[in-house]
């Protein structure tokens, strides 16, 4: 007897978790033995394809863990930053306010450079703060803050950094797989991201690219047994396993997506696929009244932040559901002082997704009786 064919789930236009395709999620139903040979082959295979995605082969490791990027970002820290160590956090929204809470956690010694929410990050102003205080031993940069979509320089950053002689951290979980990182020309100590952003596999784990020098003088630095990138990077070259359970279903099907990367073209095909949706949803959005709310000089491809209509009818719960009946699932604003929302444009739904998600926002404005998209000009 055939099996009943499921219901067609929701487009997700979320920064990850995301649509995946038929043959990712596929992946996930086999059940692999943990410490079996070709499981072990799987995650040799996918630490070396995300090192090639960076040009790394030569100077890099790649340190899976289990989790959610939040966790290899504290396990980054926590490994590679000294216990006596001084962190930079260039601050411009709510994933670099996450990493400065976590080197206080962490008991690392902290300094920041605050930043409006919608204002890009200067190398200028690292510059100045590297060369005012000695005691500075990383900079931890958000290369794409999802908070709002922003797009800070990380190539300046890192040169700076490097002429300075500290070390850089890079969070690109937004970022990576889609906007270019190269490790031959933009020194960094660590990048990390995750398997459920744009690799377009599901979420479950995350990677450190790890300098190999700087990996090699980190042990001991860790306060977490679990969190400890030297030991699992130590653990895995001894017997090719990962330390403790691996997440064995979202490891194939990371696999499968990186495999599906390469079949449409890498990062150059996978970011141009991404710059469109963006591109047409700018557009579409745009058409309808609603106002993009940064600049697009600094506006990265994965998510759009947009003010919320101005008129008396809007509830955003409501916006949502009623976007949702339509198919699409949209994000919460991110920011404090301005209300908004957010819409991701990363995802396996094809350049179909994008403008049927516009139709769904029109329908909703006329389904609940607003009339006034953009605030009424003043003089």
């Amino acid at each position: 007897m055939s099996q009943p064919s499921m219901p067609r789930s929701p487009i997700l236009l979320t920064p990850g978790p995301l649509t995946t395709s038929d043959r990712t999620r596929a992946a996930m139903l086999r059940d692999w033995g943990s410490w079996d040979g070709d499981f072990n082959a799987i995650t040799a295979r996918i630490r070396q394809q995300v090192l090639r995605i960076v040009h790394g082969e030569e100077t890099h490791e790649c340190v899976p863990m289990q989790g959610s990027g939040t966790f290899s970002v504290e396990a980054a820290i926590g490994t590679l930053v000294p216990r006596t160590g001084h962190v930079l956090v260039p601050n411009n929204g709510a994933y670099c306010q996450r990493i400065a809470r976590i080197c206080k956690v962490l008991g690392r010694k902290l300094s920041t450079i605050d930043y409006a929410e919608d204002r890009q990050v200067q190398a200028a102003d690292v510059d100045r703060a590297l060369a005012a205080d000695p005691s500075i031993t990383h900079v931890a940069l958000v290369h794409c803050e999802t908070g709002t979509g922003v797009l800070n320089p990380l190539h300046e950053v890192a040169l700076v950094v490097a002429r300075h002689g500290r070390g850089l951290i890079v969070d690109a979980m937004s970022s990576f797989g889609a906007i270019e990182i190269d490790a031959r020309t933009t020194p960094f100590d660590a990048v990390i991201a995750a398997s459920g952003k744009c690799l377009e596999g599901v979420p479950g784990m995350g990677f450190v690219i790890a300098r190999r020098s700087v990996l090699q003088a980190s042990e001991g630095n860790s306060p977490s047994l679990a969190m400890d990138l030297y030991d699992q990077w130590i653990y895995m070259g001894k017997t090719t396993q990962w330390r403790f359970t691996p997440p064995t279903h979202v490891v194939a099907a990371l696999d499968e997506a990186i495999a599906q990367y390469v079949e449409e073209g890498g990062l150059p095909a996978r970011g141009g696929r991404y710059a469109r949706n963006c591109e047409a949803l700018i557009s579409g959005l745009g058409a309808l009244g609603f106002r993009p709310y940064l600049d697009a000089a600094i506006q990265a491809p994965i998510i759009v932040t947009f003010h919320a209509p101005d008129d008396p009818a809007y509830d955003f719960k409501t916006f949502y559901n009623e976007v949702k009946k339509r198919g699409y699932i949209l994000y919460p604003g991110k920011l404090t002082q301005v209300e908004t929302f957010r819409v991701g444009c990363i995802g396996h739904f094809g350049e179909a997704g994008i403008p049927g998600a516009v139709a769904a926002v029109a329908d909703t404005l006329k389904a609940m009786g607003i009339r006034q998209v953009a605030a009424t000009a003043t003089a």
